[in-house]
């Protein structure tokens, strides 16, 4: 069924992108899209894409800062990247974007339907509406700045849009889903996503059917009965005289929220410390037994297996697992140096195992790719049951290994001064 799954802060972040992060993102992103589709299909990566815990960890596992609104913009922008040159094998178009590439959206969703023979018309009208509701009618205090459409050659899509009150320093991330949509006013948002301040007017819900009723047939009555009303108003004082005075309905109960904080760093309360656990020492057990030919490769080591495990978590694993994006930034790091410097060496072997594995698993041998499998199966099994060191101490090791695993941030390499 088609349904909210909960809200969650994210407080604005500025600063860019450095090249040498974009493209391993475009690069990452583009091979852990190919799995999903590879082992589930066209329509379970939309409904990842559809789960805004989900999308947050995706763009913490590839060194984005793991709690920024950024996550959006550069995940898109990765995504629009590295599928690009394989959109039409894949079948799956990422149109739109930030800014100006939002307004796009509809001219690359028509050339969608020249090259694919998928009806456009649609899903442009899908896209135009859905930008609509949430500009107008959810009226929340977030203006939107991006609008990213997602497409299969089925017709079926997701579209993630962003939000953002400059003067709160907070985004709010809107997605949404075709799967189950009987109707776009019927309470269509997969997730809202952002900071609680206060009561949402959101004419998209399905409690606001009698709003939308109201309004329809003030417009069709004319403004006689709205200006008797505030004439009483003004002469009683009271502000409550409703136009429509029948007694509203109840109020359903309050979503599941994920508190994304404002600070920087990552802390021990951030993340679910025993699937930590667990995927550490999957790592370590599994790691060897189901890598071991590849654990001979110059330069990969267990530390590039602990952070497939994470990735395997991504492309296996159920909603209920990514309620702390944060924990996810163990793989790769982040870019402002938060929980650790991003290691480029492990990066890019990941990206390498996980290419290789994706490419051999298209031919038909899927020993590869079933052994990145095991390590989120065997996570899973261990957590409840391991211990491992103090949340600190993880995070000491990694800020000590960081210059031999070529640990760079947006101020430059471990080490180093230069920027870039």
């Amino acid at each position: 069924m088609h349904q909210r799954t909960g809200t969650a802060n994210l407080p604005l972040h500025g600063g860019h992108v450095p090249a040498w992060l974009s493209s391993r993102m475009a690069s990452l992103g583009r091979v852990i899209v190919e799995a999903i589709v590879h082992e589930y299909g066209r329509d379970e990566l939309l409904l990842r894409f559809a789960h805004p815990f989900w999308f947050q960890s995706f763009g913490a596992v590839m060194g984005m800062d793991w709690h920024s609104s950024g996550i959006t913009t550069s995940v898109i922008g990765a995504l629009k990247c590295g599928l690009g040159p394989i959109q039409r094998d894949l079948g799956v178009y990422v149109c739109g974007g930030k800014g100006s590439h939002s307004r796009r959206t509809p001219e690359e969703l028509m050339q969608m339907g020249e090259m694919t023979g998928t009806d456009a018309v649609p899903l442009v009208q899908s896209s135009r509406l859905v930008a609509k509701i949430d500009s107008a009618a959810v009226q929340d205090g977030f203006d939107l700045y991006l609008h990213a459409f997602i497409a299969t050659t089925e017709g079926h899509w997701c579209v993630i849009q962003q939000g953002m009150n400059e003067a709160r320093r907070e985004a709010r991330r809107y997605h949404w889903q075709s799967e189950g949509l009987s109707g776009f006013f019927n309470s269509p948002h997969a997730a809202i996503e952002g900071r609680n301040m206060g009561a949402i007017v959101n004419l998209a819900d399905a409690r606001a059917e009698r709003s939308r009723t109201a309004a329809l047939a003030l417009v069709h009555t004319g403004p006689d009965q709205t200006i008797n009303v505030l004439r009483q108003s003004r002469h009683s004082g009271n502000l409550a005289l409703s136009l429509f005075p029948e007694p509203d309905t109840a109020v359903a109960s309050p979503l599941p929220h994920l508190q994304l904080p404002h600070h920087h760093e990552v802390r021990a309360s951030d993340v679910m410390l025993k699937r930590l656990h667990g995927t550490l020492r999957a790592a370590a057990e599994a790691g060897p037994r189901d890598f071991s030919e590849l654990l001979l490769t110059p330069g990969l080591g267990a530390r590039t297996v602990e952070a497939l495990a994470f990735v395997a978590e991504i492309v296996h694993g159920a909603p209920s697992r990514f309620a702390d994006p944060a924990r996810f930034s163990f793989a790769h790091g982040g870019k402002d140096g938060h929980p650790f410097p991003v290691p480029i060496k492990v990066f890019d072997e990941t990206i390498g195992v996980l290419k290789r594995a994706v490419q051999r698993a298209k031919l038909g041998a899927s020993e590869e790719l079933a052994a990145i499998g095991r390590l989120d199966a065997q996570a899973r099994m261990l957590e409840g049951v391991v211990n491992g060191p103090e949340f600190e101490t993880l995070l000491a090791r990694e800020r000590a290994l960081s210059a031999s695993l070529g640990g760079r941030t947006v101020h430059g390499k471990v080490g180093h001064r230069s920027t870039g």
